[in-house]
């Protein structure tokens, strides 16, 4: 069977969040205060990157805290690796670990990461928490505006982009749907399906066709045909894989796109409107090597980083890099209206949904 990988924001992301930002009390203000090396994050000369390298090597080393897929990861770290001779030390988990153990460490006074790739939720919340760097890079001027944080204290990589994934032997290409409300037809009835933590994709949904319209759209949908949540995008992938679920109405282009190139009877299909969230890296404040972490930060943005991230049909971030996902209006999530309106979406998407 194939797997399906997932590193976003969940419903349980957002609510560990506000527990861990709690618990983290006072660290911004403790974290918050400026370092002698801050002006070479801010530097955007003509000789940044001999600068960086210069200082790199130096540290020799990073650290880098993610959530990349397992399978991803190794290609990123050997390309850098193999280019500037700079080890990178990883540890990797769920985006709201990264989280936890960055705010932890921060509220413990000590400073491990050097950089952090997570989901754009998670990066907004250590902005809030003052625990990452401002960068000025050259690279950012390639990067999708929608997705760009103005305070520069991280940095989109590429979009996860939400599509409908179905299994090809128990949907024929020529019943697939052609909006939203087709999938109101009685003969959808006992096929569909939605991952439980897809709230701030709803939210999102709901902005841009409008709230009431939504709401009776979707309401009418499972009242109609019914849907069976399930907790968690790999297990929901698997389960369109094996025909259990004949048709996802929130999966990941990325792992669709996997799994359809590695022979599984998946096929997807991108009903307007098309949402998206933003996946990035940021350096830490108190990075122990911050030359090197500036060095990967700027790798993971610039062209060759953005194709990697293409070549694993992730959406890229950079205009400058051919994307592998052909559309053009991606309505991308705003991660600070999402993390503030958290609770409320996830109480409409329960209700609307019917999960309990």
């Amino acid at each position: 069977m194939t797997c399906f990988g997932f590193d976003g924001t969940t419903a349980l992301v957002k609510r560990t969040v506000a527990l861990v930002l709690l618990a983290a009390g006072a660290v911004g203000a403790a974290q918050g205060q400026s370092r002698a090396d801050e002006a070479v994050a801010l530097y955007d000369g003509p000789d940044r990157e001999q600068r960086l390298i210069a200082g790199a090597h130096r540290e020799g080393v990073l650290t880098f805290y993610t959530s990349l897929h397992e399978q991803n990861l190794p290609l990123f770290l050997a390309a850098f690796e193999r280019k500037y001779g700079i080890k990178v030390k990883t540890w990797r988990s769920g985006a709201d670990k990264v989280l936890q153990r960055v705010v932890t460490e921060a509220g413990a006074g000590r400073s491990e990461a050097d950089a952090v790739h997570v989901g754009s939720g998670e990066l907004e919340a250590m902005h809030r928490e003052q625990l990452l760097q401002q960068v000025k890079s050259p690279y950012h001027r390639n990067l999708l505006a929608a997705a760009m944080p103005a305070h520069r204290e991280w940095a989109p990589t590429y979009l996860t982009v939400w599509v409908q994934a179905y299994n090809t032997n128990a949907v024929k290409k020529a019943d697939l749907p052609g909006s939203w409300r087709d999938l109101a037809d009685p003969r959808w009835k006992g096929k569909l399906a939605i991952e439980a933590g897809d709230d701030d994709w709803f939210a999102k949904m709901m902005e841009a066709m409008g709230e009431p319209k939504a709401l009776a759209l979707f309401r009418d949908i499972v009242a109609a045909n019914g849907i069976s949540v399930r907790k968690g995008h790999s297990l929901l992938g698997n389960l369109v894989v094996s025909g259990e679920v004949p048709f996802a109405l929130g999966m990941h282009y990325n792992v669709s796109e996997f799994a359809r190139k590695q022979g599984a009877p998946v096929g997807w299909v991108a009903l307007e409107p098309v949402v998206a969230r933003a996946n990035g890296v940021a350096v830490a404040r108190r990075a122990p090597h911050p030359y090197a972490a500036l060095l990967f930060y700027d790798f993971l943005i610039g062209d060759e980083g953005q194709r990697l991230f293409a070549q694993r049909d992730y959406v890229p971030a950079s205009g400058a890099v051919p994307s592998p996902m052909k559309i053009a209006d991606l309505r991308i999530i705003d991660p600070g209206p999402a993390l503030d309106e958290a609770q409320k979406s996830e109480k409409v998407f329960r209700d609307v949904f019917r999960y309990r």
